[in-house]
């Protein structure tokens, strides 16, 4: 086996510390091909799709990549910008101003980058860029704040897979969730509060949460928990009663029974049961994308007004507003305590000077 290692490395380069963020990713463009290769490589990832692999393969292979991507392709075009996807440009933003606001703090020596699980920029290639800059202690901070295994956990599988073909291994932090972190959970309430101030409020307010199958959480999986909890403690931030909002879930793949309730289902029953007017806050997505933009924002919002809705607001993601950025600061500095700035090691230059004089 060849083990990696960093090109442009020297024994005098000093350490560092990196900070890398990630999300779920996204295609390189909104084309059929592209979707495909997207597609191939999210859908068959076991963490996503726990279904033995030989039965998956022709499932995935025969049937759906032969379908989905050109219906993905439509959608992904509707949403897509001269800065590419909204994911892409929403999380090289929140890079950018966290780099901003840890230097603004006196953190300028910390390396903040950013990674994508699947798609571009890829996590193999953002680590090698990192590596080469000198970092030598790293903290992954997956962009999830409710901890799935088909989420945070794939994103420490991909580290882990990197890792096992390098030679010389980063000390390792890995924040597994944040979902009742109180500055992330004050940076959301304000978001909503802005919303309000701009807007009014409606008859209810929904927090709507990307689903998984149903027995990912009989198998132990603590995600439904922690949306809940994250919605309980957005709504005493709020000052909300119980009867004042609900946790729904959407984006559901397959015939199989996912975490309910769904959100789709959910609004199509409201004006039924009264409710006229509903706003939707998405508290698992840390930056908007297909998925908000176009399924909640649009497609969820036809089915409320056609059911006899009046009023739908869709309130748009923390992305990179500055109470965003902040709390994702103090997440970061927290998770970087006891990890000084680094300098190259004394030794390791003393010898590397020793070896220069014997050459």
């Amino acid at each position: 086996m060849r083990f990696q290692g960093s090109p442009t490395f020297t024994h005098q380069q000093a350490d560092k510390i990196g900070v890398l963020i990630t999300n779920l990713g996204t295609p390189d463009a909104p084309t059929t091909s592209a979707l495909r290769r997207y597609l191939k490589q999210f859908l068959w990832d076991p963490r996503v799709v726990e279904v033995p692999r030989p039965l998956w393969w022709l499932i995935l292979n025969g049937v759906i990549l032969n379908i989905r991507p050109p219906r993905s392709a439509k959608a992904y075009a509707t949403v897509f910008t001269d800065q590419g996807s909204p994911l892409l440009f929403h999380t090289r933003n929140q890079a950018a101003a966290l780099s901003d606001e840890l230097e603004k703090q006196g953190h300028e020596h910390l390396v903040v980058d950013f990674a994508m699980r699947y798609g571009n920029p890829s996590i193999d290639a953002v680590l090698q860029n990192m590596l080469d800059q000198g970092v030598r202690k790293l903290l992954v901070v997956p962009l999830y704040p409710q901890y799935s295994a088909s989420t945070t956990a794939s994103t420490f599988d991909a580290i882990s897979q990197d890792f096992r073909k390098r030679r010389w291994l980063p000390d390792l932090r890995f924040v597994s969730h944040y979902h009742d972190y109180q500055p992330f959970i004050q940076a959301a309430a304000t978001r909503i509060k802005a919303h309000w101030e701009e807007h009014g409020r409606a008859d209810k307010l929904m927090f709507s949460y990307h689903g998984v199958p149903k027995k990912y959480l009989l198998k132990g999986d603590p995600y439904h928990c922690e949306c809940h909890k994250t919605s309980r403690l957005l709504a005493q931030e709020l000052g909300l009663s119980e009867g004042e909002y609900l946790t729904t879930f959407q984006s559901r793949f397959g015939r199989e029974e996912w975490l309910k309730p769904y959100t789709d289902e959910t609004l199509k029953s409201l004006p039924d049961q009264g409710v006229k007017s509903v706003q939707i806050f998405c508290p698992g997505f840390s930056a908007d994308c297909l998925e908000t933009i176009e399924e909640i924002g649009e497609e969820n919002r036809e089915y409320f007004m056609h059911a006899g809705g009046e009023r739908y607001e869709y309130i748009s993601a923390l992305n990179d507003r500055p109470e965003h950025i902040e709390a994702l600061a103090e997440l970061v500095l927290a998770n970087l305590s006891g990890w000084s700035a680094p300098f190259a090691d004394d030794q390791r230059q003393r010898r590397a000077r020793e070896l220069g004089a014997e050459s």
